[in-house]
């Protein structure tokens, strides 16, 4: 997971990639496996990391929405999926497609291939297209794992493609898992204690006026506040 390269034109991207009644086509059977896999992900957190999860309801039904939470570990992005009702876009690096099996489960979970150094112009109009099509894309706007479970800043550019979009936000936040697979561990432990709470959604009107560092701000102070809320009180 990464986030959005600052270098690159969004603006530019997505006057290129969206035309008029364009949509993201998904296969019922990617909608099926999609939600068959949440209950043997679900049951294994369950069972080995006795996971909870708060706010659930807090999604919005429908409309563009970036999920935005902190990032701990590599069980992050299934695990804050297995809490929401709707489907999640995942980010997948284009190194991941080279191995094949892991390739054909990315694929079929329809993954938005990304540079090691940022998304890229392709994985930018992938998810602008996605975005305005009404679907939800998961972004870690810290760019990568933390290396002592707390909140690192954001990076510059991570939340563009809201205002770009006019794009709900979801803030997300996860606590438990750098406990369970730390950074500095090729493989995770098998026991632990994992929260995850979705807070409430920060719609378009509430940031439209705002520039893009005080939209990071606001969202990061909202990610800080659910993660000392999860990390203390539940």
């Amino acid at each position: 997971m990464t986030v959005i390269n600052p270098q690159t034109n969004i603006r530019s991207a997505g006057k290129k990639s969206v035309v008029s009644g364009s949509e993201h086509i998904i296969s019922l059977r990617q909608r099926l496996f999609y939600y068959f896999i949440r209950v043997p992900v679900s049951l294994f957190f369950m069972i080995f990391y006795r996971s909870r999860f708060f706010g659930c309801n807090n999604m919005p039904s429908q409309g563009g929405l970036i999920v935005a939470a902190n990032h701990q570990s590599y069980y992050d992005p299934v695990l804050i999926a297995a809490g929401l009702r709707r489907r999640l876009n995942f980010l997948a690096k284009k190194q991941l497609f080279k191995f094949k099996p892991l390739a054909w489960l990315i694929d079929f979970l329809d993954a938005i291939p990304l540079d090691i150094d940022g998304i890229g112009y392709e994985g930018i109009k992938i998810s602008i297209r996605r975005l305005r099509n009404g679907e939800a894309i998961l972004i870690f706007p810290e760019g990568a794992r933390t290396w002592d479970g707390e909140i690192d800043e954001f990076k510059k550019g991570s939340l563009s493609l809201a205002k770009q979009t006019n794009s709900a936000i979801l803030p997300t936040a996860i606590d438990g898992c750098y406990q369970s697979w730390p950074r500095i561990n090729k493989l995770p432990y098998l026991w632990g204690r994992i929260r995850v709470i979705y807070g409430k959604a920060i719609t378009y009107d509430e940031f439209k006026n705002l520039s893009e560092e005080e939209l990071r701000k606001l969202v990061h102070s909202k990610i800080t506040e659910l993660f000392q809320k999860i990390k203390f009180n539940t």
